[in-house]
């Protein structure tokens, strides 16, 4: 028996398994769109209720599939069926090919319409005047800390977190031609090339001078103009711009990871495995700062994350953005926000909403 006569039951089989997949995403879909014409005007993404879906996906997985796997096929189906409803327009710090155009690909599908901005700045604005429907931003990395841009304008935008992406970061050394001969400069966001230190002062001479660009796809852009240049950035930024890899994660931490808030104008209700992030100030007194943890820890409720940042209000104030476990509407969690209410000179929600599905 042949090797084609042997495939042959495999290749039938999964022809007949395609044609029932088909059948099921459009029948998937036509229930998306009858959601839609019930919905209305009103708010086509419920963040919980994707988070629950591929939770659930996820548990029932038995296959060959990593859950990872199953969780991008599943988002991606979605993100189709959601634009049947009405498809979303995702704001970003440009251009396009940045790390964060990748997360809001990741959370939204490709199906979702991302557009650049010239600055975070601008990506907010846009979302706040509703001419685009969420914003993804950078919150924290796990080498470099906080993002101090997006801190900042969390405290006086009206806009409210629904959900977080979590994405790991590879950088790559990316050039116009195959060899490195010749190289005089490299182009990077600052955050890219203090995470890649190491790997620099080893391979690359010491003369090569190191250029801070506002992000690695703008790095990658100029490093396309420039034979004598070389570029921090991702994949798709190597992809968007033609470059060559001369190397390959060159991070020196290699669980470089990055987290993201998306951001938008709805509250969420509990999905069962969520987090609250909130910013608060305490008055300017001995002691206050533990009185407002206490009431964390009094009602049961844990600390993810604290991290100060000066306050525009006065010199040496500070606020203190702060990430708990749980929704705010959840019992432990609301009281909390209740004490702190009462202890705070300042209390603001950025928002409830479901834990990044990895």
């Amino acid at each position: 028996m042949s090797t084609d006569d042997l495939l042959a039951p495999h290749r039938e089989a999964i022809d007949h398994i395609d044609q029932t997949i088909l059948g099921l995403l459009n029948e998937r879909a036509a229930h998306a769109r009858a959601i839609g014409e019930l919905k209305g005007s009103g708010v086509v993404y419920r963040p919980e209720r994707e988070a629950q879906v591929l939770r659930r996906i996820q548990s029932l997985n038995q296959g060959l599939l990593s859950n990872e796997a199953v969780a991008r096929l599943f988002r991606e189906i979605m993100s189709e069926c959601l634009a049947v409803e009405r498809p979303l327009t995702i704001t970003y710090l440009g251009p396009e090919g940045t790390f964060t155009q990748q997360a809001a690909m990741k959370h939204f599908g490709h199906a979702a319409h991302t557009q650049p901005c010239a600055t975070i700045d601008e990506a907010f604005r846009l979302v706040e005047a509703r001419q685009a429907d969420y914003v993804v931003a950078p919150i924290e990395n796990s080498t470099e800390g906080a993002v101090g841009r997006t801190l900042d304008l969390l405290v006086a935008s009206p806009l409210k977190a629904c959900g977080e992406v979590v994405l790991r970061i590879h950088h790559h050394l990316l050039r116009k031609v195959e060899h490195q001969d010749g190289i005089t400069k490299v182009y990077a966001h600052a955050q890219a090339l203090s995470q890649c230190h190491e790997w620099l002062n080893k391979n690359l001479p010491a003369n090569v001078a190191r250029i801070a660009v506002a992000s690695n796809a703008r790095a990658a852009q100029l490093a396309a103009e420039d034979e004598n240049a070389v570029a921090i950035a991702s994949q798709a930024a190597a992809e968007r711009f033609n470059l060559c890899k001369l190397a390959s994660n060159i991070e020196d931490e290699p669980n470089n990871t990055t987290r993201f808030l998306v951001l938008g104008h709805q509250t969420t209700t509990p999905s069962g495995l969520d987090k609250t992030s909130l910013i608060v100030s305490a008055p300017n007194k001995v002691g206050t700062v533990h009185e407002l943890l206490q009431s964390l820890s009094k009602n049961g409720v844990s600390m993810t994350k604290l991290e100060s940042r000066p306050s525009k209000a006065g010199l040496w104030e500070y606020v203190f953005f702060i990430d708990v476990e749980g929704h705010a509407d959840d019992g432990p969690v609301h009281r909390a926000l209740t004490d702190l209410q009462e202890e705070a000179a300042f209390l603001k929600i950025i928002g409830a909403y479901p834990k990044a599905v990895l």
